[in-house]
């Protein structure tokens, strides 16, 4: 595999989110900054990440059918526009995001906001437009074409 067959992202996303999950959970435990009652936001919090795991594992499942990487760092193989990539370009990435709000209501904090707003920068520029602008080196005008027909998150 060439380092040019790759997006060069920052870090393995699922890093990322671990790295963020921990940070939070951390600050929760010294400084819990709670956003609701005792067990206000269970169900919600359940809810929310049912979905998210149910719309994570349906672009995981898309890909693999695809025959092309999961992992980013590895070549692409496909470009996939069918599955949830007809409706967002990065339907795995929102799963994690969403799933990262789900655990942030389980865990009852405000820190779970404050921790995403980094998170989130760091997915944008450091994952998702250096994928971006790799898939558009080795799919060209049929990667700008999906581009143009389907949002990039939601």
């Amino acid at each position: 595999m060439s380092a040019a067959d790759s997006p060069g992202v920052v870090a393995p996303p699922p890093l990322l989110y671990l790295i963020a999950l921990g940070a939070m959970l951390g600050l929760r435990w010294e400084w819990p900054m709670i956003i609701a009652a005792p067990r206000a936001l269970l169900w919600p919090a359940i809810v929310v990440c049912g979905c998210s795991l149910a719309f994570g594992f349906w672009g995981r499942r898309t890909l693999l059918e695809a025959g092309t990487a999961i992992n980013p760092a590895r070549p692409t193989t496909a470009l996939v526009t069918q599955g949830p990539y007809r409706h967002s370009r990065n339907p795995v990435y929102v799963a994690l995001t969403t799933l990262f709000v789900g655990i942030t209501l389980a865990a009852d904090t405000w820190w779970g906001v404050a921790a995403l707003l980094p998170l989130a920068a760091v997915m944008h520029y450091g994952v998702v437009l250096r994928e971006e602008r790799y898939l558009e080196r080795k799919f060209g005008d049929a990667y700008r074409d999906y581009r143009v027909r389907v949002r990039r998150y939601l």
